[in-house]
């Protein structure tokens, strides 16, 4: 039963100026937001809506848990019953919706998805579009880079390696591990999503990604310098386990994001830094989840994409 239905009823809206309803807010980049918000506004009630799959984890929101201007309900987006009386009951303004992101090249570049995941979310898009062309319903897309640092569910490539390494495991590459990605971290990414809510337009599309560039190999080398402490060729190499690709594992994903800049955002935190407050965060956080250790455990043959 959800809250909305069962015995902790959500009450009438109070005198905030703006309330929001963030999907997905257990999760990893939607954590870092809901924390910014509440932290930085605090006329704006924030509600934090997630059905607490595997990969969310209320530890992310531990800090604010007890802010008055913050309230978590658990809940499953697909129910309409549910989410048709959370918008009653909670008189929502804005909606922030993080249940995935796509990766183009710019923003009115044709959608190519490789695979029946990137097929989905394109046509996500193409479905919001359609509700800003036809009945001008006020939505805003943002697509970004891969986005890395605390939080994430270690099934991605960043926290994936890093927690391998950090419990004496190697890391496994796909191919020749040329594939690159761009990488930007994570509050980058949030003062990105708060520069749209302020400044967006509604009807557009706002690329949010980031120069920074790495293969995927490269980035294994870099954590096991830092993590195992080793400039050693050899020994680095014994951290690695190269194995098959996998199907459509596409080279790059570039984007340009001239458009969010004219707006005022461009990421502030590097590489090195990034890393470093990343790997930390690891080794004391690691088991925020329940099943992070299943995190662990070999790519299957179609991975998570990184």
């Amino acid at each position: 039963m959800s809250a909305v239905d069962g015995a902790e009823p959500l009450g009438p809206p109070s005198s905030f100026t703006k309330r929001l309803l963030v999907t997905g807010g257990a999760g990893f980049i939607a954590s870092h937001v809901i924390v910014s918000l509440v932290e930085d506004y605090p006329n704006y009630m924030i509600i934090n809506l997630d059905k607490l799959d595997y990969c969310a984890s209320l530890k992310n929101l531990e800090t604010i848990s007890n802010k008055q201007n913050y309230k978590f309900i658990q809940g499953d987006i697909c129910d309409s019953h549910f989410v048709k009386l959370l918008f009653e009951k909670e008189k929502i303004d804005i909606v922030l919706h993080f249940a995935a992101q796509t990766h183009e090249f710019d923003e009115s570049s044709p959608k190519q998805p490789t695979n029946p995941y990137a097929s989905s979310k394109a046509a996500a898009e193409c479905f919001v579009q359609s509700y800003w062309e036809r009945y001008r319903f006020p939505v805003v897309i943002t697509r970004s880079s891969n986005v890395y640092g605390p939080h994430q569910y270690p099934e991605k490539v960043i926290p994936k390696f890093i927690s391998l390494l950090q419990h004496n495991r190697k890391c496994c590459i796909h191919g020749s591990g040329l594939q690159t990605r761009n990488f930007l971290y994570a509050t980058d990414v949030v003062e990105a999503f708060l520069t749209v809510l302020k400044k967006g337009k509604p009807g557009e599309i706002y690329n949010i990604g980031t120069n920074f560039e790495m293969s995927v190999v490269q980035l294994a080398k870099e954590l096991i310098q830092l993590i195992k402490e080793t400039n050693s060729e050899s020994e680095m190499e014994n951290w690695v386990d190269y194995v098959n690709d996998r199907p459509t594992n596409d080279m790059r994903y570039p984007m340009t994001s001239e458009k969010i800049h004219g707006l005022g955002w461009r990421p502030k935190v590097p590489w090195k830094e990034g890393i470093k407050k990343t790997i930390e965060w690891y080794r004391e956080n690691f088991h925020n989840w329940k099943n992070a250790e299943k995190a662990l455990e070999p790519f299957p043959v179609q991975p998570p994409f990184v």
